[in-house]
């Protein structure tokens, strides 16, 4: 036997049910679908999740487990690249990049990332510092103040 010998089965496969095709076919005028209603309208149907009004099961269910959501750290992000835009030896504050605008909301605080490259010696005080952000800073012979 060689592949182009290779047949289906009898009645292996079986036809498409071609709708709306005469009343002979058995599936022609309302094409399977009955008489009018939710279910014989395009893109009709309910949802799998729906009851029939009765109180859903993901609504039943007790609600378990935990989470942090409401209690994580969010701090605002700061690139070093940003620091470009102050003076030599400027001392950078959280109340300065708030007055100048590169951070809108303080939330939990500012943290530094490294970002981008700082061509300035600057000293910048934060609550939290990226290691990169630190090193770029130093590197340029900034300081980095940890509040």
């Amino acid at each position: 036997m060689k592949l182009h010998e290779l047949k289906h089965n009898e009645k292996s496969r079986q036809a498409v049910k071609r709708l709306g095709r005469g009343s002979s076919s058995g599936t022609g005028k309302t094409s399977g679908k009955g008489h009018k209603g939710q279910k014989a309208r395009s893109g009709g149907g309910i949802s799998p999740i729906f009851e029939g009004g009765q109180s859903p099961l993901y609504r039943r269910i007790p609600k378990k487990g935990f989470t942090n959501a409401k209690f994580k750290t969010v701090y605002a992000v700061v690139n070093i690249e940003d620091f470009n835009a102050f003076e030599d030896n400027a001392k950078i504050t959280p109340e300065l990049l708030k007055d100048m605008g590169i951070v809108k909301n303080q939330l939990a605080g500012i943290k530094v990332l490294g970002n981008g490259t700082l061509t300035k010696k600057v000293t910048v005080s934060a609550h939290k510092f990226s290691k990169i952000a630190k090193e770029k800073i130093e590197e340029v012979g900034g300081k980095v103040e940890v509040i």
